[in-house]
């Protein structure tokens, strides 16, 4: 039946005024362009991604012309086989590079390489026996053979007509290497998603898998090695064209060698550009979920790569957007494995996003490439996230678990969202999702090794960088030691006032530096009352982020309640001792490879539940002179 279908179309398209066929294909390129949304963003994303700098106007206009070219391909492959010799020389003709290949073969046989990218209107070049200047040297192709066998055996033998000969590549690759032995011509598409089995490369700046046979067949035998493709001069009016590549004499020089030549292609003709099939996705071997954090494939040329084209390193296009947790303290614990990640996709382009007030000090980290502030709630909150759906993000990766930040990355259509998935809490706006193991007990567990877990299962393979971020301060013995007191969003984490003087009144010659929010004021006012100005400074509320940075730096240990300025003073290589009552250290202690020492009340579980009133001014005291 398929069979039947095929050739009763192909006659009829064969049998349809040309001018008719014209129209067809144009509103149903139109028709495919607008009736398959995932599919036209794909089109509109590799058209993104390949040329940003161009107007949005003209990938549209590629976009769209991409379609009808598809359209037009596969009605002239339908009408190939009803084709009579005479009406194919009025569609096809060979360009005079094409004829001066054929010509120079005639007079210097040597073995030749035809290579094929995905360009349109690929039927025409097995007709090109009819308008050569020369008789049609031994000519094979290398296909992959169709599944069903019927219909394979029926294009075969329309595509032989004109002296090719296909080879399939299940069972043809011996003859090839024949025909190249006999100085023949070989013809064979090179593929850009050639899976594990590829080597990585770049097109257009992003890392994909090209296939090596064509660079293989051309180290074996030295053989010549053109770029072919079919210029559309027309409707069915096609030019078949070619260059003469440099064969560097090794595989993987042709390899890198013909995805430049075909970069150069493509941006220099936009007839051209128009004619490659952007709605396929060529640099889909790296966006297969379980591998998404990571490059792998059978061989790495990306160095080679990179030496040819004169880069020191990989151009970051692929465009990575992580939603940060909303508390410094977790936004902190998450910094290890953003590095992780950076080292990882050492192509992505890293985009954070999170509130406002963080991004300055990560920024000055260098953890990203961008960082997007979340925007003001209210009316317009969600529409910026919609908006930015022409961005083309191509992976959305969540450490939140809210709603509303799935919510956000489902707005901007990026086509992997990846979060955590707990119990009774499915994330359904997702596309993948780890699920939390029942055995995992989050109580026992630190947060930054849930995260670990749940970004290994989609291919990060290189481990958290605890590093500090922040080079160590040699400071000498008269530098002040720094108290956090507060703990603006839970009460129940503070230590008492009492205590925090009892612990100054320990130390009578150290000067101290208090530290906190605006909202924590009361409270440092609190305890640095009565005490020597000079001796006992409070900056609470007096600082930003990067001004306290600066300010933890100068301190020679910082003690302090289970704050967000705990992680940040680890993070920057500060000493800690951190107070841990109500709260769980196991799962929230500083995850930095700085000093860190954590107390909790007597009695108190490991996992946290005690009340920190009950932590002695003593203990901490006797901590701090050990530290």
């Amino acid at each position: 039946m398929p069979l039947l279908l095929l050739k009763t179309l192909g006659w009829l398209v064969a049998h349809t005024p040309e001018k008719l066929l014209h129209l067809v294909a144009a509103a149903l390129g139109e028709l495919m362009y607008w009736a398959l949304p995932r599919r036209r963003r794909l089109l509109r994303s590799n058209l993104h991604h390949a040329f940003p700098d161009r107007p949005a106007a003209w990938r549209r206009r590629i976009a769209r012309a991409s379609c009808r070219r598809l359209v037009e391909t596969g009605l002239l492959s339908l009408a190939t086989p009803y084709l009579g010799a005479e009406r194919l020389r009025q569609i096809v003709s060979c360009s005079p590079e094409m004829r001066e290949a054929y010509t120079r073969h005639a007079t210097d046989p040597a073995p030749v390489l035809i290579c094929s990218p995905h360009i349109a209107y690929w039927e025409a070049q097995t007709s090109m026996g009819l308008v050569l200047p020369v008789k049609l040297p031994e000519f094979g192709i290398i296909y992959r053979p169709l599944d069903n066998d019927a219909v394979d055996a029926w294009v075969r033998r329309s595509r032989e007509t004109f002296g090719m000969k296909m080879l399939s590549r299940r069972e043809g690759f011996a003859e090839a290497l024949k025909i190249l032995r006999r100085k023949g011509f070989i013809g064979v598409l090179f593929d850009q998603n050639a899976g594990m089995q590829g080597a990585l490369t770049t097109l257009f700046g992003r890392v994909c898998s090209t296939t090596e046979l064509p660079g293989l067949l051309a180290e074996k035998f030295q053989a010549r090695v053109y770029g072919i493709y079919s210029r559309r001069r027309g409707f069915w009016r096609i030019e078949i064209g070619a260059d003469l590549l440099e064969n560097t004499g090794t595989s993987a020089g042709t390899t890198l060698s013909l995805n430049r030549w075909l970069e150069t292609l493509l941006a220099g003709d936009d007839n051209l550009c128009a004619s490659w099939l952007w709605m396929h996705d060529r640099w889909r071997n790296q966006d297969v979920p379980a591998r998404r954090l990571r490059l792998e494939a059978k061989r790495d040329l990306l160095a080679d790569d990179l030496r040819v084209r004169g880069l020191a390193a990989i151009p970051r296009r692929t465009r990575l957007w992580i939603r940060l947790p909303n508390w410094l303290g977790d936004v902190v614990m998450a910094v290890p494995l953003l590095r992780a990640i950076r080292a990882s996709r050492p192509d992505a382009e890293i985009t954070v996003i999170g509130k406002a007030q963080f991004l300055p000090l990560l920024q000055a980290w260098s953890v990203a490439d961008r960082y997007d502030p979340l925007p003001a709630r209210g009316a317009g909150y969600f529409l910026h996230f919609w908006r930015r759906r022409r961005e083309y993000p191509d992976v959305h990766l969540l450490f939140t678990n809210s709603l509303r930040g799935d919510l956000e990355a489902w707005l901007t259509r990026g086509p992997q969202r990846f979060g955590i998935a707990r119990p009774g809490k499915p994330r359904p706006l997702l596309t993948h999702r780890f699920k939390l193991p029942v055995d995992f007990d989050e109580r026992s567990h630190h947060q930054s090794e849930l995260w670990e877990n749940f970004l290994q299962h989609f291919g990060l393979v290189v481990p958290a960088d605890r590093t500090p971020v922040e080079p160590p301060v040699n400071l000498g013995p008269d530098a002040p030691i720094g108290l956090i007191a507060g703990s603006e969003n839970a009460p129940e984490k503070r230590w008492p006032v009492a205590h925090w003087r009892k612990l100054i009144e320990e130390f009578p010659q150290q000067d101290f530096v208090l530290f906190g929010t605006a909202g924590d004021r009361t409270i440092t006012a609190a305890i640095a009352h009565g005490f020597p100005a000079a001796r006992v400074t409070d900056l609470a509320g007096k600082t930003n982020l990067p001004g306290l940075v600066e300010a933890f730096r100068a301190c020679r240990v910082l003690v302090t309640n289970d704050t967000g300025g705990m992680h940040l003073a680890n993070a920057v290589g500060v000493p800690v001792i951190g107070l841990f009552g109500p709260t769980n250290p196991v799962r929230t202690r500083p995850v930095f490879a700085a000093g860190v020492q954590v107390l909790q009340p007597p009695g108190c579980p490991p996992t946290g539940g005690g009340e920190l009133a009950d932590l002695a001014p003593a203990t901490v005291a006797a901590a701090l002179r050990k530290l």
